[in-house]
């Protein structure tokens, strides 16, 4: 399964704004619905999830292809992160930059985005 930055974004601005992850309880999606609001697959959603546990942008234990992993919060990294991506404005930019290939790497995401915030704020 490839993975996606759009899914990804997605997955971290609910977990953020959904007071249910605020780090004293773990929190088990049992369908999609539960933390998407788009159409997205419950293997898609569990894959994303098992990807931002290992990259330690969320906590969670990891139940590596044997249902969904389980959810605490955001990590300190994954609140950095989103930072950088949360505004639309920014967001497009850093896709658009991103534009033609294949894949690239989180962090290299994470710097475009700060490069389009850098232009943004006119410190470029």
């Amino acid at each position: 399964m490839k993975r996606d930055m759009d899914l990804i974004r997605e997955i971290l601005l609910r977990i953020e704004s959904d007071p249910e992850f605020d780090g004293t309880r773990w929190v088990t999606p049992s369908e999609p619905s539960d933390l998407m609001p788009t159409n997205c697959l419950m293997d898609e959603l569990n894959y994303h999830l098992e990807l931002l546990i290992e990259a330690g942008f969320l906590t969670g234990e990891s139940r590596s292809g044997y249902g969904s992993p389980t959810i605490n919060r955001l990590t300190w990294k994954g609140h950095e992160f989103l930072d950088n991506v949360r505004d639309n404005e920014i967001w497009r930019g850093t896709k658009e930059r991103l534009k033609g290939l294949p894949s690239v790497a989180i962090n290299i995401v994470a710097e475009l985005a700060k490069a389009e915030i850098k232009k943004k704020l006119g410190l470029t």
